[in-house]
């Protein structure tokens, strides 16, 4: 089994609002639904879902791309971080976020691949879908 996937879905917001909202602690908790914290800069670390989730930004491609080490509290202790890398195109009808997550221990792959979805991009479409409705 690989100990990496990649997945994608398409947000009703701009990609220059998504890129804002990853990067921002306030939008990423709303937009989850839980706490985060982020230091917007290339070595900044971030937590999210109450330090569930830890990890640093590496690289950073205003509006389009971002690199993290990425891990959770389930990790073994051993295992090295994983790497996310965040890639925003504009679409049709908004952004196409796309993740491509690597270096997973093996047997967390399906559930990360899972938790993405059910944590990240349901809730992502609801929150971006309420944005727009307000504006």
């Amino acid at each position: 089994m690989a100990n990496r996937f990649k997945v994608s879905v398409t947000l009703p917001v701009s990609p220059k609002q998504l890129y804002a909202a990853w990067l921002d602690s306030r939008q990423h908790s709303a937009f989850t639904g839980n706490p985060a914290k982020i230091d917007p800069k290339v070595g900044g670390s971030f937590q999210a879902f109450d330090d569930y989730i830890t990890g640093k930004t590496l690289e950073l491609g205003p509006g389009s791309r971002l690199l993290q080490s990425w891990r959770t509290k389930e990790f073994p202790e051993d295992a090295p971080d994983s790497l996310l890398e965040v890639l925003i195109t504009k679409a049709e009808k908004g952004a196409r976020l796309t993740l491509l997550h690597t270096n997973l221990p093996k047997d967390q792959v399906e559930q990360y691949k899972t938790g993405w979805k059910d944590y990240y991009f349901i809730p992502m479409k609801d929150y971006f879908t309420e944005e727009r409705k307000k504006a």
